[in-house]
């Protein structure tokens, strides 16, 4: 990686984990805020013993799950509805976020390097590629649902 701006990276993948992560928990509460007010879950037993198992034991399965592929968002979630509370949620939301910057600016990045050589341009060009079709897509919809509007 010898051009790569490493810094800047791990700072941007750090900030997105943080985000991401911060707004998966937030989501999970609102959730659980909403079921409680529509079904009484919080009276339920067994959620009363979910939520003390996740304050006891969920701080350390938050920061793991960093490093897993595909767990993150459901780890997340369940803290976030099982109520873990922030005090021990955001520490272990920093080390597994840098746990994952660390890894992708590292591996990730090495990898990359070694798939593209150096044209590592060329991924940034197939997303931003992408993005543009999904917006003249998305631009073609609406105007095709509001002439359907128009027509009796």
């Amino acid at each position: 990686m010898p051009d790569w701006p490493v810094v800047p990276l791990f700072g941007f993948l750090f900030a997105l984990a943080c985000v991401r992560g911060g707004a998966t928990y937030a989501v999970g509460r609102g959730v659980r805020g909403a079921a409680d007010r529509r079904t009484h879950l919080a009276e339920n037993p067994k959620v009363l013993r979910g939520e003390v198992i996740v304050r006891r034991y969920g701080a350390p399965a938050v920061a793991v799950c960093f490093l897993t592929v595909g767990l993150q968002t459901a780890v997340l979630a369940a803290a976030g509805s099982l109520r873990m509370p922030l005090r021990r949620f955001l520490p272990v939301l920093a080390i597994g976020a840098v746990a994952w910057a660390t890894i992708y600016v590292t591996i990730g990045f090495a990898v990359v390097e070694a798939i593209w050589g150096g044209r590592a341009w060329v991924p940034v060009a197939v997303a931003a590629g992408l993005l543009l079709l999904a917006w003249l897509g998305a631009r073609a919809r609406r105007r095709f649902t509001a002439s359907e509007g128009d027509t009796p």
